[in-house]
């Protein structure tokens, strides 16, 4: 049953990464649009993120009880070391919430409204900032567990360079699956065209954040190009990830959108994949070469039984209604 848990950790990181990173870079969209544009985009990204907007968070809150209830050392290690970025992304969730929860209910147009959008655009860009950098964090193995200063155990085990490409990188991924998940939801040409174009420029964005995070990991020597190559199932993720590029750009430039999130998706879910394959079945690498295993480091199997029945159970009478969700906002007019 282990291995149950285990798909059903990385399906909920895989989906929070696309859906919640699509909900994170409509701020991000937003606050980089152009000043003519941005009541406009402002409109467009509401009515994109309505599908996700109400049921994002609930794989990061999956994630959180598969790791606190089934890895606890591994949750006891991550939420310990990384308690400064966990916090902030935290806040980031929450000030994105509250603010675009007033900024389109509050029924006085003030300059209120300018903070809200402050608040919201702002945080979009903060929140999966930290998240990259938490990824990276945990994977880079900047974590000393053998550490005794305050600075060396709860600040230098993520304040790194290339952490904080990889918060870049996360980033632009969000912006990324937000400027195309928006196209659908738009019937006037002009804004199709707009947003085609916007999409073209993130996904170039991709391949300049991508460069960021190699060069720096050359830099800091993290053999990132090691992880990603070090078996054939790298090369085909990134094989796999390269065709999708090549067909939505194309699917960009020849107006034909109905597999658009399609190619988004999978392009996420291998660069995911084939820098994280090769760890498997490590998730946390320490400092001192150290790490902790998916596969080693578990709970009682007698609540690792009881998570997987739970968690296959549970998907059964949540995942109809998350499709009906969907299909049901995906039935309303478009803007």
């Amino acid at each position: 049953m282990i291995y149950v848990v285990i798909a059903f950790l990385w399906v909920a990181i895989c989906l929070y990464l696309i859906l919640g990173g699509a909900d994170f870079g409509a701020g991000i969209v937003e606050l980089f649009s152009e000043k003519s544009y941005k009541k406009r985009t402002q409109k467009i990204m509401y009515n994109s993120i309505g599908p996700i907007w109400e049921a994002n968070h609930m794989w990061l809150i999956i994630v959180i009880v598969i790791l606190f209830v089934g890895f606890p050392k591994m949750y006891a290690e991550i939420s310990n070391y990384l308690h400064i970025p966990l916090v902030i992304m935290l806040l980031g969730i929450i000030a994105r919430g509250t603010s675009f929860t007033f900024r389109n209910y509050d029924a006085i147009n003030d300059k209120w409204h300018n903070l809200y959008d402050v608040i919201f655009t702002y945080s979009s860009v903060v929140t999966p900032l930290f998240l990259g950098i938490i990824a990276g964090s945990i994977v880079s193995g900047s974590i000393d567990d053998n550490a005794f200063s305050f600075q060396d155990a709860y600040i230098f085990s993520w304040l790194s360079w290339f952490n904080f490409s990889v918060g870049i990188f996360t980033v632009v991924i969000c912006a990324f699956l937000a400027s195309v998940y928006s196209i659908q939801t738009v019937k006037n040409e002009e804004d199709k065209v707009i947003l085609r174009k916007r999409a073209k420029f993130y996904t170039a964005l991709i391949f300049v954040a991508g460069a960021l995070v190699f060069a720096v990991s050359l830099w800091k020597n993290i053999p990132l190009f090691s992880w990603i190559t070090s078996e054939i199932y790298g090369y085909i993720a990134i094989a796999i990830a390269s065709i999708s590029i090549v067909l939505l750009l194309s699917a960009l430039n020849k107006a034909k959108d109905s597999l658009l999130k399609v190619y988004a998706g999978i392009i996420v879910m291998m660069i995911l994949f084939a820098a994280s394959y090769s760890h498997f079945p490590s998730l946390v690498l320490f400092k001192d070469g150290s790490t902790l295993s998916l596969l080693k480091d578990y709970g009682a199997m007698s609540t690792i039984n009881m998570l997987a029945w739970a968690l296959l159970l549970g998907s059964i009478f949540i995942l109809p209604f998350l499709f009906y969700l969907i299909y049901s906002f995906n039935q309303k007019q478009k803007i």
